[in-house]
């Protein structure tokens, strides 16, 4: 046969096969000696611990700017004008806020911040309360739409708005309530259920003005007053604060002490006989929008706009049988909820019979704690098992 002569077509298979496989095994072999990627090395090479910290910071960076941005770009979508019913409910919920408003002024500017401001107050109240109209043990007639006056000693009932929940603590004996400290004061306070429980307590809601900067909470601001002591005595220290409290007659009082020097503060507690009270602050401007008085003698507050924004709360209201109304809200997200507003507040204690009622400390510091459990926590998400650091707390005996 002439060796030029091709191979049949089946040796030709034959021998590819045979030259196949030995190729596999060739490769196999190839790659069974070749040696691995050894640990902490990528691409060929070495990774050090730095380098590793350095990749895990830079992919977090790269996660917390696309949140800034898109959140960015939300403000200033909500702050345009698509929205001015947006822009107003931003603008006024915002400046409630401790850390944040000065996010406003960055989104919409400062004559539109004053403008809206303006647009969203609430008329003077001037009248003081009556204590005339409470009597208290159920002899007094309540209005609204709760009217039963043998509910149980303490009674907790839900209530809901279109953007919040919340639950109110009613106690029938006034004379029950009353206000706990860590006096003599110090630079981190306690939470809630501690307050209640060095109280001997089996219920608390958070009270007026503190300093809550990085959740520290041990120094109170303005006017405290608790078992007939004066504890702290600086009317002066923020414009626009209001004392509420209860007097020796058990009836919820609601004091003006904006611009009262010391002297002046301590003779009104005397004379009013104060034993019980903390302060808030009444004040609307294009800086703050912080507001106190709800209810006073039976009528509510009038309102321009919608008179504030929209945040959790706390509050408390005394019915004309001397019920006591404690209220805490949610907010801020908590919930799918962006929180309560002035109206709210307002709605909710004419609906059960408020004669008299305040606005307190709201926001992040808003907690409300009954027989052992939270019934509202902060809204702040490293907190949002329990309260806020605090000073004081409404509490029930």
């Amino acid at each position: 046969m002439n060796n030029n002569t091709p191979a049949p077509m089946h040796l030709r298979r034959q021998k590819r096969g045979l030259f196949d496989k030995r190729s596999r095994r060739r490769r196999n072999h190839t790659r069974q000696n070749r040696p691995s990627t050894p640990p902490g090395r990528y691409n060929g090479k070495k990774l050090t611990a730095g380098k590793v910290i350095l990749r895990a910071l830079g992919m977090i960076m790269t996660f917390v700017l696309a949140v800034v941005i898109i959140l960015g770009a939300s403000l200033k979508m909500i702050c345009s004008d698509i929205s001015p019913a947006a822009k107003n409910t931003f603008v006024t919920t915002i400046l409630e806020t401790g850390k944040l408003k000065f996010l406003a002024n960055i989104f919409v500017d400062s004559d539109e911040v004053k403008a809206i401001v303006d647009a969203n107050t609430m008329t003077e109240m001037e009248d003081e309360v009556d204590g005339s109209l409470i009597s208290i043990g159920g002899g007094g007639e309540i209005s609204g739409d709760i009217s039963d006056t043998t509910q149980k000693d303490i009674e907790v009932i839900e209530v809901s708005g279109r953007t919040f929940y919340g639950n109110m603590i009613i106690v029938k004996d006034p004379s029950r309530i009353s206000l706990a400290s860590i006096y003599p004061w110090r630079d981190q306070g306690v939470n809630l259920d501690e307050l209640v429980k060095g109280a001997d307590a089996v219920a608390g809601i958070n009270g007026g003005l503190y300093n809550s900067g990085n959740n520290s909470g041990g120094r109170p601001y303005g006017i405290v007053v608790a078992n007939g002591e004066i504890q702290l005595n600086e009317p002066q220290s923020f414009p626009g604060l209001v004392l509420i409290g209860f007097d020796e007659d058990n009836i919820l009082q609601i004091i003006d002490v904006d611009g009262m020097t010391p002297a002046e503060s301590e003779a009104i507690i005397k004379e009013k006989r104060i034993r019980d009270a903390v302060t808030f602050q009444e004040d609307a401007t294009d800086k703050n929008n912080h507001f106190v008085k709800l209810v006073i003698n039976g009528n509510a507050r009038e309102l321009n706009g919608a008179g504030s924004g929209l945040n959790p709360r706390t509050c408390i209201g005394q019915r004309a049988d001397g019920s006591v109304l404690m209220l805490v809200t949610d907010g801020r997200g908590k919930s799918g909820h962006l929180g309560a507003s002035a109206s709210d507040l307002i709605g909710v204690m004419m609906e059960y019979g408020a004669v008299n009622a305040a606005n307190l400390d709201g926001g992040s510091s808003s907690s409300m704690y009954y027989e052992g459990e939270y019934l509202m926590t902060s809204v702040t998400f490293y907190y949002s098992n329990e309260s806020w650091r605090m000073p004081v707390a409404f509490v029930v005996k």
